[in-house]
């Protein structure tokens, strides 16, 4: 059945249902498995403790309920429900192993199957079946250990696993292209392969597979959205499907073996020096350790190319890394999680991230979620209270907001200099209100302890000269007031030095980094939030900021960042994160 863009999503879950409850009905049963499954998926010890003792969080939410299982709680969203019906938190539960935590996933698993198994439900969606299937065939051998009276029903858990992937075969063109159509199609290539008698249904998907990768993932190795971390999830499940045809003794098509290629280069110049992605765009950092193992079992080894990978440039010596939004943003569809952010960067020093951006409030409601767009959430300019690119609802019955008005014109260009690597870029975004066209210069040295950086205001051709006037007219000629933001990762202690000439940021490391500027503006250390998925609440923060007035068609502020003379070379980072606190159950 082709799925056209005008269905409304009510009749796409009514379809979704009709044809879960047809696969229920549907003969043949599935036995076993043609092979016994590897587990590639990494969980997180810390949650799977939490989960089995009954801390239940998901999107954002947490739900303590030690005496319930997760299907016998009232879910507060959607996006716990889905995070649930999902069930990516077995690989968090398999990380412990132990046999509390098995009996929690065996029951929870066939709770499910007694109430959703027949068609019912939310979690029938194509992406979330895919993503499930995945989970249940991985865990399989943990799941259905067990003796005597206590063993699991293995012919209920075949039996749904068939009913799913007869789901998945029928509905996986549903899925909006992307990151949820690539969830479908792995799911069903996986319980294709490996899954007795079913061998048929993986051939298509095989084929489907390959026709998004080529037009999914561009020249760069990017995706529309450019979003990094929704790029690490659509890696890995290419090197998930990839890794099961070999199993099989099947081949890879060309078009899947050339996208992870391409992708793999472009995740490592937005991988930080602390192995953590770069969060631009609705992305987070990633689960710890994930983009490292996702590109040791890609077997792709080729490093960045030069230029751009998926719009972002990366500058990187020594233990720093600095990594910039050096493109427009997305626009139309692909725009719905993204972000204002072009000429914004972050860096991580060592281990330890020093700038970054705020993140998605997505998780926080609809006001953090806007915040987080903007462009005073990143660490950029942004002029007179504006953003360099607008919201507007896309789509009034599902309330999604696109970008529009963005930047349009990003010249960028990369060189080396003679004691470094200098970026230079430019965007036009504020040229339409303001006359003006934001450049920044950033510029790193070859031991990775200094980035002197330039951010300049320009009016250059006489019609934006003459909207600069009129703009300049309207606030009677005291200037257009511009801020330069820097927000500060929650663990960097910053203090006000020199009667405000400069801050000294100190890292758990022991390194301590200073920040100085020209005194052409105003410096303050400001109250900032840090917006993390995993969280309860947004994270205390803080920010520097350089405040200033644009009276002339051509305004600049240079400014530094720089270790301390008297921080080492190499620093030996011993302090250990905690998992406890990176759960974020522990906060208030």
């Amino acid at each position: 059945m082709i799925e056209f863009p005008q269905l409304s999503a009510h009749r796409t879950r009514l379809l979704n249902q009709l044809h879960a409850r047809m696969a229920a009905r549907a003969r043949g049963q599935v036995r076993g498995f043609v092979s016994s499954p590897e587990p590639r998926t990494i969980g997180s010890f810390a949650r799977g403790r939490q989960l089995a003792a009954g801390n239940f969080l998901f999107a954002g939410s947490l739900i303590t309920a030690p005496e319930s299982t997760p299907w016998e709680v009232e879910a507060p969203d959607k996006a716990f429900s889905q995070s649930l019906h999902g069930f990516a938190w077995l690989d968090d539960l398999a990380a412990v192993g132990d046999s509390a935590s098995r009996r929690a996933a065996q029951k929870w698993l066939w709770q499910w199957i007694d109430l959703y198994g027949s068609g019912k439900g939310i979690g029938w969606s194509p992406d979330l079946t895919g993503r499930r299937l995945i989970r249940w065939i991985n865990h399989a051998l943990f799941m259905l250990h067990g003796a005597g009276e206590n063993a699991p029903d293995s012919e209920a858990f075949y039996r749904s696993l068939g009913q799913q992937t007869r789901f998945l075969s029928k509905r996986w063109h549903a899925a909006a292209p992307g990151l949820a159509r690539f969830e479908a199609l792995t799911g069903l290539i996986y319980a294709g392969l490996s899954l007795e008698g079913l061998e048929a249904l993986a051939d298509p998907a095989i084929k489907a597979l390959a026709r998004e990768c080529e037009t999914q993932i561009d020249a760069q190795g990017g995706l529309p959205t450019r979003n990094p971390e929704e790029l690490l999830d659509v890696f890995t499940l290419l090197t998930w499907a990839a890794a099961a045809l070999s199993d099989a003794g099947r081949g890879t098509p060309q078009p899947h073996l050339a996208a992870i290629e391409r992708i793999a280069p472009t995740l490592r110049t937005l991988r930080h020096s602390d192995g953590g992605l770069a969060r631009f765009h609705g992305g987070g950092r990633g689960l710890e350790g994930w983009l490292d193992h996702a590109l040791a079992s890609s077997g792709v080894r080729k490093m960045q190319p030069e230029g751009l990978s998926m719009g972002y440039a990366r500058l990187s010596a020594g233990r720093t890394s600095v990594i910039i939004d050096a493109s427009p943003p997305p626009s139309g569809a692909a725009s719905a999680n993204a972000h204002a952010s072009t000429l914004a960067f972050e860096l991580t020093s060592g281990r330890r991230p020093l700038i970054v951006n705020c993140g998605s409030g997505a998780s926080f409601g609809l006001d953090w979620r806007r915040a987080g767009r903007a462009t005073p959430s990143h660490s950029t300019l942004s002029l007179g209270g504006y953003s360099s690119a607008r919201l507007e609802i896309a789509d009034k019955r599902s309330g999604i907001e696109a970008l529009i008005d963005g930047p349009t014109h990003v010249p960028v260009e990369i060189t080396p200099v003679s004691d470094g690597m200098k970026f230079q870029g430019g965007h036009d975004g504020y040229v339409l209100t303001h006359g003006l066209t934001h450049a920044r210069t950033l510029e790193l040295t070859h031991d990775g302890r200094a980035v002197a950086g330039e951010d300049m205001l320009l009016a250059m051709e006489d019609a934006e000269k003459r909207r600069f006037d009129r703009a300049l007219d309207k606030t009677q000629l005291k200037g257009l007031r511009y801020e330069i933001r820097f927000h500060l990762h929650p663990e960097v202690d910053a203090t006000v030095d020199l009667g405000g000439a400069a801050v000294s940021m100190a890292l758990k490391s022991g390194e301590i980094w200073v920040f100085r500027h020209d005194g052409t503006c105003e410096l303050t250390l400001e109250a900032g939030a840090y917006l993390e998925t995993t969280r309860l609440k947004p994270r205390a923060s803080q920010q520097i900021v350089l405040t200033g007035r644009a009276i002339n068609p051509a305004t600049r502020v240079r400014w530094s960042l720089s270790k301390a003379q008297e921080t080492a070379i190499g620093v030996r980072d011993l302090e250990r994160d905690d998992p406890y606190l990176d759960s974020g159950l522990n906060d208030d």
